[in-house]
């Protein structure tokens, strides 16, 4: 395997003939469960809620891609650029029961595995050698879900995937131009017009962003100015209780128009590895503000991509977030 730099896009593309085939398991058998009797790598955990080994933990992952053994070497050939997949590649176990999903999980449970997160994150990021901290939970049909046992995955590369660079670029453009964080100013205007507001629960607020890539696309964004989710959680751990109920009521809502969906955690690379030919560092806890994007999987619409990467979505912010306004969640801390 090795990582391959397409020059039209400039987007890095894991490739290679040595991928290793996923083996279907038997329903019975669940290797995250804590009693299940395959060797894991534990790298990490958090204490007990309710008796049992851990609340929730990190491991190696079982069929890891990207291994911290090395160095980025970035070689040339011709025109092409090319290196190994050096990194790091985890799967953040959410819950030691198999049925706890974060829409059915208490807050209590959710708040554990958020903290996980951000211990992970910032542990990585003390690793000079990779740029950014990737974290999802890719659920249901045709999203690539790997376990059925209650997961995320993460991955620390030595390079900035795609989406995340064209957000560093416009937030560094916005905050050049106008001295403010674009989030921010959103973020005032959002509260100020009301109409794409799902939720707000204590310093959080989950929206269908203005100009929405798929229908009922929710974002989760914090009030309070932060670059990076990790610093921001272990900085105010009590709020992670909020965040994880309006996580859960999200989900919840979102579930009720479809069972499939995409989850990213979208926070600042790491300043570590500064780059004097990118510069976004110089600014970037100022222009940088982090935040949960959440895209639900629907049938596939004749016009939902073009080849000019234009998205088509035939449902408003608006109108998606009064209907995921409407549809029931619970109530009140759990």
């Amino acid at each position: 395997m090795e990582l391959r730099k397409d020059p039209l896009t400039r987007s890095w593309v894991l490739t290679g003939d040595d991928i290793p085939e996923t083996v279907p398991r038997p329903s019975s058998e669940c290797c995250l469960c804590p009693l299940s009797e395959q060797k894991l790598q534990q790298i990490s955990s958090r204490p007990p809620l309710h008796g049992g080994p851990w609340s929730a933990r990190a491991i190696v992952h079982p069929g890891a891609i990207y291994h911290i053994e090395g160095a980025p070497e970035r070689r040339g050939e011709g025109m092409y650029d090319r290196m190994p997949p050096i990194g790091a590649h985890e799967v953040l176990v959410e819950n030691p029961r198999h049925d706890r999903q974060l829409w059915t999980a208490e807050d209590t449970e959710i708040e554990q595995f958020l903290l996980l997160m951000a211990q992970r994150v910032q542990d990585l990021k003390g690793d000079a050698r990779f740029r950014y901290i990737s974290v999802y939970k890719n659920y249901g049909p045709g999203s690539g879900q790997e376990f059925e046992h209650p997961s995320a995955g993460l991955t620390a590369t030595t390079f900035i995937p795609r989406r995340a660079l064209y957000e560093l670029r416009a937030c560094l453009d916005y905050f050049l131009q106008k001295e403010r964080c674009v989030f921010c100013d959103m973020v005032a205007q959002e509260i100020n017009e009301g109409s794409r507001i799902v939720e707000a629960r204590g310093d959080f607020l989950a929206l269908c962003p203005y100009a929405t890539r798929v229908p009922y696309e929710t974002w989760i964004v914090p009030r309070s100015h932060d670059s990076a989710f990790e610093h921001f959680a272990l900085l105010h751990a009590p709020s992670m209780r909020d965040l994880a109920g309006l996580l859960k009521r999200s989900l919840q809502r979102i579930r009720a128009i479809t069972e499939s969906f995409h989850l990213v955690f979208h926070t600042a690379p790491n300043k570590h590895h500064a780059s004097a030919s990118l510069g976004y560092w110089k600014t970037l806890d100022e222009d940088y503000h982090w935040h949960v994007e959440i895209l639900p999987i629907l049938a596939a619409k004749a016009k939902s991509y073009t080849f000019k990467e234009v998205y088509y979505s035939p449902v408003a912010p608006e109108t998606a977030a009064k209907r995921l306004r409407e549809v029931p969640a619970e109530t009140g801390p759990a």
